[in-house]
């Protein structure tokens, strides 16, 4: 057998995402999960067009209309400072997606490549897999505040947090799904014939734990935007005027009794966002995971 020929083969169990004939037409026909995307698409454009979507500049004050409910003029209200809160959460809605994001796109491309690399390098499992169980013992609260006293709060202390707690669980769920392509056959002969190992990570390993790395995300993207909310709510986020939705919720704790539409509806739109990238991981995960199917 020669190099040239040796092709990669999908695993049974781990097949490629764009590979699973069908797939889009099963999810279509989840009706949950095509509410659940359409949430995430009408939310996602809104932050993406926020400038020409909202109704008022977030960041202007009206001392005349003070914590004012919701009304046809102002469909959420006004905060304490008189600004529009339609306004400031469609804004924030893009920061907060953005942390989200980032988060789970940098953390998960690290943890894919400690996971794979500890599969295929039995030398470096150890190593990896030890410091990934140190990263687990610290919680993204406590990291967040030790970014946050480090460099000063703000949107990058969360990301850097985000990213520290979404590396070790992508790296555990690459390095099960590696160790499964590497026991089968067509790994062994592409060593056998001489193919680098740049190759067989990159062509036959990777490419072959990419469905199971992708779901896992899907799942992991509703629980990033709660940590990330948290953090701002906690403070170390995003800071005035800026807006954010776990900051405006933190910001409207203190109206709970006069105006409780300043944190309870930023709080909804986190429960919004969550709810969907979850029910949306949900349907992902069955369409994607052959284990799955019936």
């Amino acid at each position: 057998m020669s190099v040239e020929t040796l092709e990669p083969i999908a695993t049974t169990d781990e097949p490629g995402v764009f590979a699973r004939s069908g797939a889009l037409r099963r999810l279509a026909r989840d009706k949950v999960a095509v509410i659940a995307t359409l949430a995430l698409l009408t939310i996602g454009l809104a932050a993406i067009f926020a400038p020409w979507v909202a109704p008022y500049d977030p960041y202007l004050t009206d001392l005349t209309i003070v914590m004012q409910p919701p009304s046809a003029e102002h469909w959420f209200g006004t905060d304490n400072t008189g600004r529009d809160i339609l306004s400031r959460i469609i804004f924030g809605t893009r920061n907060t997606l953005m942390l989200g994001l980032v988060g789970v796109i940098v953390g998960g491309a690290l943890g894919g490549v400690l996971g794979i690399l500890a599969a295929y390098y039995p030398r470096l499992d150890g190593w990896i897999m030890r410091l990934v169980d140190v990263m687990l013992a610290f919680p993204a609260i406590l990291i967040g505040l030790a970014v946050a006293a480090i460099f000063g709060a703000g949107l990058a202390a969360v990301v850097i947090a985000l990213v520290v707690a979404t590396v070790p669980d992508v790296a555990r769920v690459a390095r099960g799904a590696a160790v499964g392509v590497m026991s089968q056959e067509f790994m062994e002969a592409g060593r056998a014939v001489g193919v680098s190992d740049r190759t067989l990570i990159w062509r036959y390993l990777t490419l072959n734990c990419i469905s199971t790395i992708f779901v896992f995300l899907t799942l992991r993207f509703g629980q990033i935007i709660l940590i990330g909310s948290a953090l701002g709510f906690l403070g170390m986020g995003a800071q005035p005027p800026t807006a954010e939705l776990g900051m405006m919720a933190a910001q409207g704790r203190d109206f709970l009794f006069m105006a409780p539409h300043i944190a309870t509806i930023p709080s909804c739109a986190i429960f919004v966002i969550v709810l969907a990238a979850n029910l949306l991981g949900d349907a992902l995960r069955d369409v994607l995971d052959p284990r799955l199917q019936t």
